[in-house]
């Protein structure tokens, strides 16, 4: 049987829970579509919780495309952010201008409407700013920039790199050098806290001297890599507001099998070509060395779930069900 949460509780787990907040942005910005949920964004929610705890400072996730990356690390996440701290300072950097305006739009969007303001006190200075900026009434902000865009004087908290480089532009060696170089002189000088200050990369993998692989051979980060189909066993162990969660993915099976099938996969890799699919459905085949290291990923095999944790106690309520239960019960109040 599905427990149905009341008001209060559904907007403790909007605030609480990331993966919960990412389903309603889904919905606010995707009216006609429904989201399949997948295990792999509640894998992702969970590190960029832990990313805006303060409990990890770099963090690289490679998945391939259509898999909701920018929805979650450029629009709901600055949102959700700037919820939970409206002085907070967040750089959002995406390869094109335009699209990296697209995204400040939405997350506008969320931001001005009426149940992220029911749940959160954070608003926005005024109404007319530049589509680049969004300012808070704190102070704080989401600047979105492109790569290779200017940043003089422009500090961050946090900054969010989404898609340094189209995949065109990752054949060319220049492009590779220039996005690279932008990154170590300009971007990564801007954090307001180098101590602290935390980075997210989230991209498709493109080039063994894409982004992701030069900034590995600098420092050590942590790495969460979702293949179209799993290279090997896979286990991942989060913790979520709903308790521990165990996700397992057996070798060769899809990473969302509800919306790409193997088979669906399959005629994929047939019609592009071995090449064009592992650039784009296995994120470290591009530039994964002999010997290199990589974190599993998971998604759903075996599920251990909890009673909420206790630091979520505001929404007292206990949930024993699957996770479309869980979900189904966590928004049918926000329809």
């Amino acid at each position: 049987m599905i427990e149905y949460l009341t008001l209060d509780q559904y907007e403790a787990a909007l605030r609480e829970d990331f993966a919960s907040f990412v389903a309603r942005c889904f919905r606010d910005l995707n009216p006609q579509a429904k989201l399949a949920m997948n295990w792999h964004l509640e894998v992702i929610a969970a590190k960029l919780m832990e990313v805006r705890e303060g409990k990890i400072r770099r963090l690289i996730i490679n998945l391939p495309p259509r898999h909701l990356k920018s929805l979650m690390a450029s629009i709901a996440f600055p949102a959700w952010c700037l919820g939970h701290d409206p002085s907070a300072q967040i750089l959002c950097v995406s390869y094109g201008q335009d699209l990296a305006d697209k995204f400040a739009r939405d997350c506008r969007s969320i931001m001005a409407s009426g149940w992220y303001r029911q749940i959160f006190p954070t608003r926005l200075a005024a109404p007319r700013q530049a589509a680049q900026e969004l300012i808070t009434t704190r102070q704080g902000y989401r600047l979105a920039t492109s790569t290779g865009g200017v940043l003089t004087g422009r500090g961050a908290d946090i900054i969010l790199i989404d898609d340094p480089l189209k995949p065109e532009e990752a054949l060319s060696e220049a492009q590779r050098k220039a996005a690279n170089e932008w990154h170590d002189h300009t971007l990564y000088s801007r954090l307001n806290d180098k101590r602290h200050g935390a980075i997210v990369i989230i991209m498709q993998r493109l080039h063994e001297d894409d982004l992701v692989g030069h900034v590995l051979a600098q420092e050590q980060w942590e790495v969460l890599s979702f293949p179209a189909i799993a290279e090997e066993d896979e286990l991942h162990e989060i913790e979520t507001i709903w308790g521990p969660e165990c996700f397992r993915r057996r070798q060769g099976e899809a990473l969302h099998p509800e919306r790409e099938p193997i088979e669906t996969l399959d005629r994929i890799r047939r019609t592009i070509g071995q090449f064009c699919w592992s650039v784009s459905a296995i994120p470290g085949a591009a530039g994964r060395r002999p010997g290199q290291s990589r974190m599993v990923q998971a998604l759903p095999r075996e599920r251990v779930t909890g009673a909420l944790r206790p630091q979520g106690a505001e929404l007292g309520y206990r949930q024993q069900a699957n996770r479309a239960q869980r979900f189904l019960g966590v928004h049918h109040l926000g329809r």
